[in-house]
């Protein structure tokens, strides 16, 4: 299981903490793999970018208006996080109780 995050985030350390076994990687050193960014758009849309986050609010009316893959690529600390993929492929977004359900029973 991957978690794609922050090091520095605190809701990508707890994941990593109840997910034993998985292995973080760092957007600021490991940018998203262009085929995993297009299938997470695919399923999560425009949620993927976090709207509330200080990177965000920095950002230019011109900037915030592109295309969700391109504002991702340029500022990948922008993604909503944690990213999570399991073994099997399958992606969540974000770690709420739902997630955590789903992914810590296993």
């Amino acid at each position: 299981m991957r978690i794609y995050g922050l090091k520095a985030c605190d809701t990508c350390r707890k994941a990593l903490k109840l997910l034993p076994g998985a292995q973080l990687v760092d957007l600021r050193e490991t940018p998203l793999a262009e085929v995993l960014l297009e299938r997470a758009l695919a399923q999560f849309s425009g949620d993927l970018v976090n709207q509330r986050s200080t990177t965000w609010r920095g950002l230019s009316e011109v900037e915030r208006a592109m295309a969700p893959a391109a504002l991702l690529r340029a500022h990948p600390a922008l993604m909503k996080r944690p990213l999570i993929e399991t073994e099997d492929g399958t992606l969540y977004l974000g770690w709420t109780p739902a997630v955590q359900a789903a992914l810590v029973e296993r």
